[in-house]
């Protein structure tokens, strides 16, 4: 029998999918071998207790101590690329660094990873959900969307019709199709395309509203420090497009309300839209921090406001949330795989049923890449 605890295999499992940001993957590997760096996270809820937390608390600590303009720097900033660090992962300093800033912050790591939850508000999902919307948009007459982000953070991707977005086609670097508007001040986003030119006809969004437990106010320094925390280190090309996303979000100023049951906000919202629009729920890397009852019965009420409203779930998350909520399965494709877990974009709905009795029905919208970096279109 292993003895290989399931928070450390969690660990191990991080540093294998997450090779490509080689000094996470390195620091994941380590955790998994010290119970006591693990044991930080003992405060946190249990459905998040994970790699990501850790690793975000970290860095949020490095960024705290980067702010405070300490006369003698951390040694572990060395190696983050997002507070000034160069050196490379496999350095052999790497380890020792990490023990004495853990030794020396552990008091405010464990706040750190007690009180915070995991809100990366990746805007590169964008650039799938761009064409997810102008596919939904098609199939519903072309009306007008009501956007219902559910577990939105900051609310950044609310601003989806504000982004300027090129997709770049594998092999071929002179061909680019782009969606969004051409103002030159519009936050930028980019992403490999795979296979096939998604569908980027334009599409209107009239009403949009996020929801999430502990929602991140767009003045508030901390929270936001948190967000930059959340993003991986070595990614400058992320953080660039997030302080885009929150100048761009600051002026919107679209609405984002607290609650612990989004899914009542929500059928709130749904009763007071005005008709003719096409209502939307969309989370991405949200049902992830679900238990499986959690998602049963959740996946359970979202049909029926399906049912009673005519509501579009667009949902972006892993294969074993997608099979729990759809039914559908994960295809088995050909080609190359690119680095990371692939997030699979499923769209479900309400259709014409067996002797005419409306039933709900999903399909598969495309994968990417779990911060919108490449994307391929499958529907």
């Amino acid at each position: 029998m292993s003895s290989v605890t399931p928070l450390a295999a969690l660990f191990e499992a991080f540093a294998r999918e997450h090779a490509y940001e080689a000094l996470y993957a390195q620091m994941a590997r380590w955790v998994a071998e010290r119970p006591d760096w693990m044991a930080l996270l003992d405060g946190a809820p249990p459905t998040q207790r994970r790699p990501t937390l850790w690793l975000a608390a970290v860095q949020d600590q490095l960024l705290a101590c980067d702010a405070a303009l300490q006369a003698e720097r951390p040694a572990l900033a060395h190696y983050f690329a997002s507070v000034g660090g160069a050196r490379p992962a496999d350095d052999a300093g790497l380890q020792p660094a990490l023990e004495s800033f853990i030794r020396d912050h552990e008091k405010a790591l464990r706040a750190t990873m007690a009180t915070q939850t995991t809100q990366t508000n990746e805007v590169g999902r964008s650039a799938v959900l761009w064409p997810a919307l102008s596919d939904i948009a098609q199939r519903h007459g072309g009306r007008p969307i009501a956007l219902f982000d559910f577990g939105c953070s900051a609310g950044l991707n609310l601003s989806v019709d504000a982004f300027h977005i090129d997709y770049l086609q594998r092999g071929r670097p002179d061909a680019v199709a782009t969606a969004g508007p051409a103002n030159p001040e519009a936050t930028r986003l980019s992403g490999l395309l795979l296979g096939s030119v998604p569908t980027l006809r334009p599409w209107r969004i009239d009403r949009r509203m996020g929801c999430d437990p502990a929602p991140v106010r767009l003045d508030d320094a901390r929270a936001l420090r948190w967000l930059r925390a959340c993003l991986w280190p070595g990614e400058p090309a992320r953080a660039l497009r997030f302080d885009q996303a929150v100048r761009q979000a600051r002026l919107a100023q679209h609405p984002v309300v607290p609650a612990e049951d989004g899914l009542a906000v929500l059928d709130d919202w749904l009763r007071d839209l005005p008709s003719g629009l096409t209502p939307v729920l969309f989370n991405s890397w949200v049902l992830s921090y679900f238990t499986d009852a959690e998602l049963v019965r959740h996946t359970a009420r979202v049909h029926e406001l399906i049912h009673r409203h005519g509501l579009v779930w667009l949902s972006a998350d892993d294969d074993h949330r997608l099979r729990a909520t759809t039914g559908l399965q994960p295809p088995t494709l050909l080609g190359p795989i690119e680095p990371g877990t692939p997030t699979w974009w499923s769209v479900t709905e309400r259709m014409g049923g067996a002797h005419g009795q409306p039933a709900v029905c999903s399909r598969l919208l495309a994968r990417s890449h779990p911060h919108g970096s490449w994307l391929d279109w499958l529907a």
